[in-house]
């Protein structure tokens, strides 16, 4: 494998800091695709078995089983393990309201709350295999309930505070849970998030639901049902010490997560607890290189993977200190994270180029009075991030000195694929791409016929071989995984996204494959056009769209939020014409450029598409009432309308 040598100074980590050649990652990586059994065997030791494992791996495409016949338990590796030891009186978990109001939380804390919620758990009658509901904010009570499952072999089921009703009963429904988790409600941007009306209205489509337990928290008066509410505070017992934890298979899941799409039935994707939990926390440190007094901070909701893995059972078994954080990122000011890092001495910061973009759009003075100075290690994860983003998150928040860790995964495989590897040997960063694949990883790019693509060229990204983060099956539904995952190339893991590797051998990925537009014959992907527009230096966000064209097949429209003070004109319409043409050649040529206040996106960062291909058709947005959507169908309503009245209003 070849590796830029070039410019290595210019983004990141100083020259000193750099070894030429690669050889600790190249060793490790050819190490674990030529004996992977071996490899992972003695990854393996990082957790703490009940029952050593008889078969590191059992490998029946498409179904990858690893370690075979092993037994521990999650909450042990997260909790137990560290009460046990030195760690019982570190800080866990640093918590922060949107309020105002905090929370420290030691790893004995932890042990003791966790063993309290596992009671409960088990008296309102919540037993091994039992799949469990959570619709919590980002409190600490959704890290208890979470580890309190996996304490008695519950599978927990959590649900983005964010999703509607119909939403929650599809999952509901799908999982088969009798009990849903919820709290009175949440906050966000200075209101009350009214979580339990919410529920009220699922629990009415979910016939099998039995038990709506709540968490006292807002402190309003929420609607309480007698004949099925209780009051989850009424279920703990002080008195209760310890629940001993139930010894699970390494292949018995662990939980399930509903992928988050645009229609029709949302994914359970189910994933299991030893090779998972191995995988989440292996590639952590082999990504962030956390040490053991490192703050990190993980900005993802828990209620999607990110918030999963990296917010809460990677960090844990590492027995790290982690920040979580309720609140938007811009409330009640733009520098609300800024003052968290410093607060708390964050070293490691992982976020999304959605955020990183919002605070360029604002302007650098918000950062100005902060001090960063305790940040090492920055990372991106959600999407591509642009080469502008990219150099703008090392000036202003990594002050230059810090490596920036551009992950590329998915729900589906549990843990970083593609990521810098700062952990294992420090190489040269390209801005833009997310560099080179985790140990045990062997990626490939494909062609649509399934050939292998040559270097330069953009195709599907495919795995040739299993992992042990990978998901166990799609819940319920197996012939839905063997469909989803597997049958576009056999053999091959292909979840739809588009790739393409370069002379040197690292990786960039271009968004999903599905999210192309066919201009006159071409095939040109909207992230390769996003990338270009916001490399406008007057660019805060762009996104782009398409509408059927008679003559070209479709036709480009883009949509673009402005930074800081730069008003539309038709001068400026044209100048990013030009600079999109100029930077992909005149195919590339948008047929309309429509200037917006905001992009229409869903909670997590992800930008409707559907929304934006409604607009620039002129169609109406359609059936909404099973969007699987992380907002509410009413705030997908709104951001049509708003998109469209600025439509109606472009510059000429």
């Amino acid at each position: 494998m070849a590796f830029a040598s070039k410019d290595v100074t210019k983004h990141n980590l100083p020259t000193r800091n750099y070894f030429w050649p690669l050889k600790r990652y190249q060793d490790m990586y050819q190490r674990a695709l030529t004996e992977p059994k071996a490899f992972w065997a003695e990854q393996a030791t990082l957790l703490d078995w009940d029952k050593p494992w008889q078969k590191v791996l059992d490998w029946n495409p498409p179904y990858a089983r690893w370690f075979v016949g092993g037994r521990l338990n999650a909450s042990t590796q997260c909790v137990d393990r560290h009460f046990k030891s030195w760690r019982k009186n570190k800080v866990a978990i640093y918590w922060e309201g949107e309020t105002g109001a905090t929370r420290t939380l030691s790893y004995a804390d932890l042990y003791h709350e966790v063993n309290a919620y596992a009671a409960a758990l088990k008296k309102l009658g919540v037993g091994k295999g039992d799949r469990v509901t959570v619709y919590l904010p980002m409190i600490p009570e959704l890290v208890l309930v979470m580890l309190a499952c996996a304490r008695i072999g519950a599978i927990h089921n959590v649900i983005f505070a964010g999703f509607s009703a119909q939403a929650i009963a599809d999952r509901v429904n799908d999982s088969q849970s009798k009990i849903i988790i919820t709290s009175t409600g949440g906050y966000r941007r200075g209101k009350i998030l009214q979580l339990k009306e919410i529920v009220d209205e699922a629990v009415k489509m979910t016939p099998g639901v039995e038990k709506v337990a709540v968490v006292k928290y807002t402190g309003h008066d929420a609607a309480f049902n007698p004949e099925k509410d209780v009051w989850f505070a009424d279920y703990m017992d002080s008195s209760c010490s310890y629940v001993k934890p139930e010894s699970m298979e390494a292949t018995d899941p662990l939980f399930i997560l509903y992928t988050s799409g645009t229609t029709g039935k949302p994914k359970g994707i189910l994933h299991g607890t030893g090779g998972y939990l191995l995988y989440a926390a292996k590639t952590m440190q082999w990504a962030f290189n956390p040490k053991e007094e490192s703050i990190w901070w993980c900005t993802a909701d828990v209620g999607w993977i990110t918030g999963h893995s990296y917010g809460v059972y990677a960090p844990l078994a590492l027995g790290l200190t982690s920040v979580m954080y309720e609140g938007a990122p811009d409330y009640p000011a733009m520098d609300r994270w800024w003052r968290i890092i410093e607060k708390y001495g964050v070293n490691i910061f992982y976020t999304s180029p959605t955020a990183i973009r919002m605070f360029m759009r604002n302007g650098e003075e918000w950062l100005a009075n902060r001090d960063l100075s305790t940040l090492q290690v920055l990372g991106s994860v959600g999407e591509a991030i642009n080469p502008e983003v990219w150099e703008w998150y090392c000036k202003y928040v990594g002050y230059e000195n810090c490596p920036i860790v551009d992950t590329w995964w998915q729900t589906e495989t549990g843990g970083f694929m593609i990521a810098p590897c700062v952990g294992i040997q420090s190489y040269p960063l390209k801005p833009g791409s997310a560099t080179l694949p985790m140990p045990g990883i062997d990626p490939v790019v494909l062609d649509p016929d399934g050939n292998e693509s040559a270097p330069g060229k953009t195709g599907f990204i495919a795995i040739r071989k299993p992992w042990p983060g990978m998901l166990l099956d799609v819940y319920g539904s197996p012939e839905l995984y063997q469909q989803t995952y597997w049958s576009r190339f056999p053999g091959y893991y292909a979840a739809g996204d588009y790739s393409m590797k370069d002379q040197d051998g690292y990786w960039w990925l271009l968004g999903r494959a599905d999210e192309v537009i066919k201009v006159s014959g071409h095939r040109i992907s909207t992230a390769e056009l996003e990338h270009a527009m916001v490399g406008h230096a007057m660019v805060a966000e762009a996104a782009v769209a398409s509408k059927p064209d008679d003559v070209k097949g479709e036709a480009i429209v883009l949509f673009v939020t402005m930074r800081k003070d730069v008003e539309p004109s038709g001068e400026l319409k044209k100048e990013l014409i030009k600079h999109l043409r100029t930077s992909i050649g005149a195919v590339a040529t948008p047929e309309e450029v429509i200037f917006v206040e905001k992009l229409p996106k869903t909670r997590s960062g992800k930008i409707m598409r559907r929304v934006l291909k409604a607009v620039a058709s002129g169609i109406g947005i359609g059936d909404v009432t099973t969007l699987d959507d992380q907002t509410s169908v009413e705030e997908v309503v709104q951001a049509y309308e708003e998109l469209k009245a600025a439509a109606t209003k472009t510059v000429r």
